[in-house]
């Protein structure tokens, strides 16, 4: 088995395992092998040091381990928190689609009752929607939000 660290063209990191590298390029010629922050099928390995038993009969300390796992554990938390986020985001508010204009503006003039909705709308009916006093988030939720991941 190997564990490859990959990254996206947006340059986020993420861990992959593979069967070979012959499996890792077959799957990414097929686009199989996407982020899953933002599901770009475009990524390519990064270096990694390669896991040696050397067998030195020196132990490391825990704050030698707590260095080398640093880095790596802080980049992987913040995109698991960030998917986590936009995760609750999708679940907890309607997709509305490309009616998020027209939906919003009817719950600020009261024509439909207020809930939490989500969609899409160009820049321009965005602040426009700002222009009337009617709040609006820009938000790019990754795919990975919308799907259950394997």
């Amino acid at each position: 088995m190997k564990v490859l660290d990959l990254q996206c063209t947006s340059g986020h990191t993420f861990e992959g395992w593979f069967g070979s590298e012959e499996d890792f390029v077959s799957q990414c010629e097929r686009s199989l092998v996407q982020c899953p922050l933002c599901g770009d099928a475009s990524v390519h390995k990064k270096l990694s040091a390669p896991r040696l038993n050397l067998h030195s009969g020196r132990q490391r300390s825990a704050a030698e381990l707590e260095l080398v796992a640093a880095p790596a554990a802080q980049d992987s938390s913040i995109s698991a928190a960030w998917l986590a986020l936009a995760r609750r985001i999708v679940a907890s508010t309607d997709d509305v689609g490309e009616r998020f204009a027209d939906e919003a503006r009817k719950m600020h003039y009261g024509e439909t009752e207020e809930r939490a909705i989500r969609g899409k709308t160009t820049v321009e009916e965005a602040r426009a929607l700002l222009d009337e006093g009617i709040e609006v988030l820009p938000m790019l939720l990754p795919p990975a939000a919308k799907e259950p991941l394997q």
